[in-house]
């Protein structure tokens, strides 16, 4: 390996890759043919590292409350229906609200939106029992049920999953899904495999804690594309320290690098149910004694599916008959340098066209 210094796992700075370890690893695998390359990935991790932080990124104020999730209201009180944009219950919501000029949510606000963005919160010891369905019933249906007219729901990711369970459960006024799986069958046999092996090698110690850390998670989001996780360090390298792309970088990276461990209970029935058995493409999951299938909603729904997704292919797409295909990644369709042309402006669209939403 080369010589170019990097902080050990175990006196980490606040900010860096969770596990470390596991990212030099891969780091060897993807570079073993360049120490140039080895070299260049090296000095950018050491470089987001030790990259200036100003204050944490604030979230807006809390509307409503149901147990430890909340929903933040980006704009004043008002008479337009709600818009709850749903986050995956992986990493922070803050991907939605990530830098003053990369924010879907202060963006639809300012449009005319009456947006609301859910924060899960941090699981406490007594959530190891809460799985992804309890989410939705416990924590999800009750918000949602706090407004007097139905809002219109766009959930990200997992996020967008857990939307259309709430969706099938309960009166809202549309339902949009981005780059959220349902068909977990789509992620094909090899990723399946993987998935399968890293939950195998990680669930009893989860069990033990009562939580499946970020770390075993973010693990399973390297492994679906080592060569990218190791790129973006090499690309870093050479960035500008105090450039509006290395502050938009490290950003990026931070949220990437954090979020609350999922309960047990969600990890186990994500691994289990979700990935393994396709509950949801499948037909057999159920919120509140109901199926819950995206294309027999009574509302509008909308699948916005990236083309070029990595971490949750087009092929998991739930099959609503209304899409739009997104010609960006996971991450950079929604705080990429196109992304409001490429899904927050089609978004609003869509939104605009439900009556009462502005």
């Amino acid at each position: 390996m080369s010589n170019t210094r990097v902080t050990p796992f175990h006196a980490a700075p606040q900010h860096g890759p969770r596990p470390l370890p596991l990212f030099l690893h891969i780091l060897r695998e993807q570079t073993a043919a360049s120490r140039e390359r080895e070299a260049a990935a090296l000095a950018g991790l050491a470089a987001y590292q030790t990259a200036r932080r100003g204050k944490g990124r604030r979230l807006a104020g809390v509307r409503y409350r149901q147990g430890r999730a909340r929903l933040r209201a980006y704009s004043r009180p008002s008479e337009a229906r709600a818009v709850i944009v749903v986050p995956s219950l992986i990493n922070p919501p803050t991907i939605l609200d990530l830098t003053p000029h990369q924010s879907l949510m202060r963006w639809l606000a300012e449009q005319g939106f009456n947006p609301f963005l859910l924060d899960w919160g941090s699981p406490g010891a007594d959530a190891r029992d809460m799985d992804l369905t309890q989410h939705v019933e416990r924590l999800l249906i009750p918000l949602i049920r706090r407004f007097k007219r139905p809002p219109v729901l766009a959930g990200y990711c997992l996020g967008g999953t857990l939307a259309a369970g709430a969706a099938a459960a309960t009166p809202v006024a549309g339902l949009a899904m981005v780059a959220a799986p349902w068909h977990f069958a789509g992620f094909g046999s090899r990723a399946k495999a993987d998935i399968a092996a890293l939950w195998m090698g990680s669930r009893a110690l989860c069990d033990a804690m009562g939580v499946v850390p970020m770390e075993v998670l973010q693990s399973g989001f390297w492994r679906l594309d080592p060569r990218r996780t190791i790129a973006k360090y090499e690309r870093f390298a050479s960035i500008a320290p105090r450039s509006q792309a290395a502050r938009d970088f490290v950003a990026l990276e931070d949220w990437a690098n954090a979020g609350a461990p999922l309960p047990f209970a969600a990890g186990r029935q994500l691994f289990d149910e979700f990935v393994a058995a396709d509950l949801p493409g499948s037909g057999g999951w159920r919120i509140k004694g109901k199926t819950v299938d995206p294309r027999a909603l009574d509302c509008p729904a909308i699948d916005f599916v990236s083309t070029s997704d990595r971490i949750v292919p087009a092929a998991t797409a739930s099959g609503i008959a209304s899409r739009h295909d997104v010609a960006a990644g996971h991450v950079g369709m929604i705080v990429g340098g196109k992304a409001r042309d490429q899904l927050w402006q089609p978004l609003a669209d869509w939104i605009s066209a439900i009556p009462g939403t502005k």
